[in-house]
């Protein structure tokens, strides 16, 4: 692109106001810092500040039609690619280098002419954009992706939640043209309802829109605008009650911005949004397994920002995937001053559509109003494979040629997070047949690793013990296509419309390259247990562990290193009815063959940080060493953190694990580890009553695994069954009976 074209396509596509609110963000952000909002205050203010100005002030630059018509900088298709790279690093790399940002920063705020602003732009995007990252280290590592998945026993603190969540979103594409016609264009009748009531609105002498909607409270506080936005979108299901063609669903608008909505581990309160409950009033309760649509105001339209409002309901989306457990994804909407957007969260992240200002725009407001009154099931999000009849709920597989229905019994567990693997666990069993217990597990997996369910066929085939068996296992299909994020498909309208609907608003090219899919994978396992934390006794506590170290074991001899031990992967099963392992390692999701060729190719892994090993968080190659000393991360944090068999606590000393990096959480470990003294201190201080006669042995653990104190040096095979009687190590402890003793002596 010649220098004399990019000047035309400046001129004819001019910023105009579309930085200002960038501007206002700048504003809110320096009063609330008690700094004057000059240029200078960007050398006053902190870190996070400065990262979310630059967040914010990528994403207007990237709603600029310029920016897609200017070419790149390097090799990218134009210069929204190059800024979406550049946010990709702003808000997922710890080391970038603001400085390099703040002439933009500064160019922007004191509004230079558009050719200073866009060679900025350039001299930014050349400069601080890192290289790309390689899939793989040399070390054949993925990269460390921490989301709200990972926390352990954490009273989850809205300060930590909050900067874990935005590391997690990533990078939110916003401003997206089609997003209306994609989720709300196959809702039964809503064109045409949507038309006919918003002609009725504006007839008659008090109309209810007439250059803008009545009773719009401008400039007034929240309250009054959530009082109005419940009534009017009372009045608009009214009106719209004779243009269905069908039944429509009895939901309600809600607005209780005072009122915690029951369902959080921390208190989260919900400003407006839909809930399944046509009951629902002022002083209603609700729980977040209710919240259908949830959505955020606020009045100032400035906060139309990344760190503000984007960020607020992606938490709300996060309570609401959390509580209930079939939902694929979640919609949403802001509404900041009388800007609108509509937004969807799924395992990926965050979309949002442009915004519109309601009281211009009013025929795209009573659309959204009723499609979200108006929509379905699978519509809103919900996995259509499961079915609900004669008060049960069960889902159907087709294995060994013939169909099989399982009856849901219970719901195991629920990933708390947005993006991320999210895996959902239900307690099942085949119809008629009660009393032989089935896990339905449901994950949403990168397609570039290896399939668990084809990893778990494979080791039950080998005989592998105490390792969850396999039963069945599929690629989730709903209307015969594959349940991913991100289909392959770039045009997508009609009846034709599939069910993942992502791919027709953020395209490869427009995304500046590659995006990354999550695959919804579906896995049967044939044994159930539950946490050994529950284990009835401390004698039943330590055979459970030792048998799921023998699991370890098994599973490695047959070529498969685990790599994500944690509390909730080692099971124990107490019931003398139930035909499965007596104790068991369970989740494959990270495993690897050991003699693999390269690296699986995925763009990130997680695990659960508490029981990280501390060389695997310095991000050295991961080791079956490793997975070893994440059994006594385990075992350590279940006697802090665990009052008995059914009670546990935070502790405010070691919830900070969750949210900490990774290095620095390197270090703590290695202190706790160190020296004997300290150790035994931190152990009477630290563990429950109930855990209390276990410090010795905790500590015989502590010693085999970390050898003088120290990190391992190199790999000991020996170390599963070493150290079963350590030099100087108690006999006939007045603590243990000898069953326990023995139970224990894989030490």
């Amino acid at each position: 692109m010649t220098d004399q074209l990019q000047s035309k396509i400046i001129d004819e596509n001019p910023i105009g106001n579309g930085l200002d609110a960038f501007r206002a963000s700048f504003n809110s952000i320096c009063k609330g810092a008690l700094i004057s909002c000059t240029p200078d205050a960007l050398e006053q203010l902190g870190q996070e500040d400065l990262q979310n100005l630059t967040m914010d002030l990528i994403v207007a630059l990237q709603s600029l039609r310029a920016s897609r018509l200017l070419r790149s900088s390097g090799r990218g298709r134009n210069l929204f690619s190059d800024l979406l790279r550049l946010l990709n690093s702003a808000v997922n790399f710890g080391d970038f280098d603001l400085d390099r940002i703040k002439p933009l920063l500064r160019s922007a705020i004191i509004g230079d002419n558009d050719a200073l602003i866009w060679k900025e732009v350039y001299n930014t995007v050349t400069e601080s954009t890192p290289p790309p990252q390689p899939i793989a280290s040399s070390l054949q590592q993925t990269p460390w992706l921490h989301n709200t998945a990972s926390f352990a026993n954490s009273s989850e603190y809205r300060k930590d939640v909050d900067r874990v969540l935005r590391d997690e979103l990533g990078v939110m594409y916003v401003g997206l043209p089609r997003f209306h016609e994609t989720f709300f264009g196959q809702v039964a009748d809503l064109q045409t309802a949507s038309e006919a009531v918003f002609k009725k609105c504006k007839e008659g002498g008090e109309s209810l829109f007439s250059n803008g909607w009545s009773g719009w409270p401008r400039d007034a506080n929240q309250d009054d605008v959530l009082s109005w936005f419940a009534e009017l979108s009372e009045k608009l299901a009214a009106l719209a009650e004779d243009y269905k063609s069908i039944p429509t669903h009895r939901r309600r608008p809600l607005a209780q911005p005072n009122k915690p909505i029951q369902g959080s581990t921390a208190e989260r309160k919900l400003d407006v949004g839909f809930v399944d409950n046509p009951k629902a009033g002022k002083d209603s309760r609700c729980h977040w397994s209710q919240i259908l649509v949830p959505g955020e105001l606020k009045s100032n339209q400035a906060a139309d920002t990344a760190a503000k409002a984007w960020l607020d309901l992606g938490t709300y989306a996060r309570e609401v995937l959390a509580a209930q457990d079939t939902r694929r994804f979640v919609l949403g909407f802001t509404i900041c001053g009388s800007f609108m957007r509509i937004w969807e969260f799924d395992r990926l992240g965050g979309l949002a559509s442009e915004r519109f200002d309601i009281n211009e725009d009013g025929l795209r407001f009573v659309s959204t109003v009723l499609g979200f009154l108006w929509m379905n099931e699978e519509e809103l999000g919900f996995d259509p494979t499961f079915t609900t009849a004669n008060g049960q709920r069960f889902i159907e597989i087709e294995r060994n040629g013939s169909k099989e229905r399982l009856i849901i019994d219970e719901v195991m567990q629920r990933a708390r997070c947005v993006a991320g693997r999210a895996t959902t666990c239900w307690k099942a069993h085949r119809e008629g047949q009660p009393q032989i217990p089935l896990v339905i597990k449901d994950s949403w997996q990168y397609p570039e690793r290896d399939e668990e369910g084809e990893l778990l066929r494979e080791v039950t085939s080998k005989g592998v013990v105490n390792v969850a068996r396999y039963y069945y296992h599929e690629t989730v299909q709903i209307r015969g296509t594959d349940d991913d994020v991100r289909t392959t498909s770039s045009t997508q309208t009609g009846a034709s419309l599939p069910h993942s609907k992502r791919a027709c608003l953020v395209s490869p090219v427009k995304a500046g390259g590659d995006l990354s899919n999550r695959v919804h994978r579906r896995v049967i396992l044939r044994d159930y247990g539950k946490p050994i934390y529950k284990a009835s006794s401390l004698t039943s506590l330590l055979a459970a562990l030792d048998g799921c170290i023998e699991g370890h074991e098994s599973l490695r001899k047959a070529g498969i290193l685990h790599r994500d031990i944690s509390i909730n992967n080692l099971l124990i099963n107490e019931d003398v009815n139930n035909p499965s392992w007596p104790s068991l390692l369970i989740d494959l999701d990270l495993a690897i063959k050991e003699q693999r060729e390269g690296a699986s190719g995925a763009k990130g892994k997680t695990g659960t940080r508490a029981f990280m090993a501390i060389g695997a968080l310095l991000g050295e190659q991961h080791s079956f060493m490793h997975d070893l000393e994440s059994f006594f991360w385990v075992l350590f944090w279940i006697c802090i953190h665990c009052k008995g068999p059914n009670e546990h606590r935070v502790v405010a000393r070691f919830d900070k694990w969750n949210y900490i990096d990774t290095e620095e959480l390197a270090e703590q470990k290695k202190g706790q580890v160190s020296h004997e003294g300290d150790f035994i201190r931190t152990a009477k201080e630290n563990f429950t009553p109930y855990y209390q006669p276990l410090i010795p042995w905790v500590n015989r653990l502590r010693k085999a695994v970390f050898p003088n104190g120290g990190r391992w040096e190199r790999e000991d095979r020996g170390l599963y069954s070493d150290a079963a009687d350590p030099p100087g190590s108690p006999k006939g402890s007045d603590y243990l009976s000898k069953s326990q003793a023995t139970c224990f002596n894989f030490l």
